[in-house]
C-alpha cells in the first residue's frame, strides 16, 4: 500500500483523475443513493485532499475556486446540513485547510525528491572527478539511458529509476585503487579482476536503500556489465535474465565510453561508435534495445 501511494505521489495526474472521479461519485450518490446521505462528506473530504495533491502546482486562486465549487456541492446537495451562512463558511474554511495542507505536503515531497536527485548528482560528480577523462560520464550515461527508456515507452517510475541508476552505476569505483582506476596502459588480469569488483562494491554501498531496490537502481549498479550472450559479469546472466534497466544501461555506458576521451585513447567517432553497437546487437547487447537506441540517432539525424 505504501509503495502504491508513493507511485501516486510520483504521478500527480493520478490525484487529478481521482479528484474528478470522487466528485462525480459524490454527485451520483447524492441523487441516486439518498440512504447513504450521511456519509457523503467522506467523498468531499477525499476530493479536497486529492485536489491539493493533484493540482499543487496551480495558482492559489485556482485552488480556492475549485475548493469553493466542491463546498457548494456539499452544502446545497446535502440537505441534512441545513442552509445557513455559518455552516457554509465553516465548510469553506475546513475544505480550504485540507486543500492547502495537501498542497504543502505534495510540494514538500517533490522538493525532497528534487533535492535527493541533486545529492545523487553531486555524489556521481565527485566520483567522476577522480579522473578528468571520465568527467560527466555518469551524467551522460544517465541521459542516454533515459532517452532509450523513453523511446521504449517505459513507465515514468521506471524511467526515473533508470536515470538515477545511470548517475550511480559506477559508484562502486569509489572502492577501486587509484593506481588501477587511472592506469594508462593495458590492465593485467589481476587488475581487471579488481575493476570488475566495482559492481558488487557499488551494490554493497546502496543495497540498504529500499527505494533503490523498488525502482531498479540496484539491478543497474550490479548488472550493467552483464552481456546478452551470457559472457558478462558478475554473474554471467544471459538474455532476459538480465534486468531490463541493466540491459539499457549497458548500451548507454558503452556508448559514452566510446565517444569520450579516456586516459588510454582519444574519443571515437560517433558513427564508428554507433556501428560498433550495431555490430554487438544480439551478442553484447539486447537486439531490441539496440534498435531503439539506433532509432533515436536516426531520428536526430533526420531532424537535423
Amino acid at each position: 500500500m505504501y509503495s502504491k501511494f508513493n507511485t501516486w505521489l510520483n504521478n500527480p495526474a493520478y490525484f487529478r483523475y481521482g479528484f474528478v472521479l470522487v466528485w462525480v461519485i459524490s454527485l451520483v450518490l447524492t441523487f441516486f443513493a439518498a440512504e447513504f446521505n450521511g456519509y457523503f462528506y467522506i467523498f468531499y473530504i477525499v476530493g479536497a485532499a486529492f485536489l491539493g495533491l493533484g493540482f499543487y502546482h496551480k495558482s492559489p486562486w485556482f485552488l480556492v475556486i475549485l475548493t469553493t465549487l466542491l463546498v457548494v456541492c456539499r452544502f446545497f446537495f446535502s440537505p441534512e446540513d441545513g442552509h445557513n451562512l455559518i455552516t457554509f463558511l465553516f465548510y469553506i474554511f475546513t475544505y480550504l485547510l485540507i486543500t492547502f495542507i495537501s498542497v504543502g505536503f505534495m510540494k514538500n515531497y517533490q522538493r525532497t525528491k528534487e533535492d535527493n536527485i541533486e545529492l545523487i548528482k553531486a555524489l556521481s560528480n565527485a566520483l567522476d572527478m577522480r579522473d578528468t577523462y571520465t568527467m560527466n560520464h555518469s551524467e551522460n550515461v544517465a541521459r542516454v539511458a533515459l532517452d532509450i527508456a523513453r523511446g521504449m515507452n517505459l513507465p515514468k517510475k521506471v524511467c526515473e529509476g533508470i536515470y538515477i541508476g545511470g548517475l550511480l552505476h559506477d559508484i562502486g569505483k569509489i572502492g577501486i585503487p587509484e593506481r588501477v582506476l587511472s592506469k594508462s596502459g593495458k590492465l593485467t588480469d589481476d587488475e581487471y579482476e579488481i575493476i570488475k569488483n566495482h559492481t558488487f562494491i557499488g551494490y554493497q554501498i546502496i543495497n540498504h536503500i529500499s527505494y533503490f531496490a523498488e525502482n531498479g537502481v540496484l539491478d543497474i549498479v550490479l548488472y550493467h556489465h552483464e552481456r546478452y550472450d551470457g559472457r558478462g559479469y558478475p554473474e554471467g546472466l544471459k538474455g532476459e535474465q538480465i534486468p531490463i534497466a541493466a540491459r539499457i544501461m549497458a548500451i548507454a555506458d558503452t556508448f559514452d565510453a566510446m565517444t569520450s576521451k579516456r586516459v588510454y585513447r582519444e574519443e571515437l567517432d560517433l558513427q564508428y561508435a554507433l556501428s560498433e553497437i550495431r555490430t554487438q546487437r544480439g551478442t553484447q547487447f539486447d537486439p531490441d534495445i539496440v534498435d531503439v537506441f539506433l532509432g533515436l540517432y536516426e531520428e536526430r539525424e533526420g531532424a537535423g
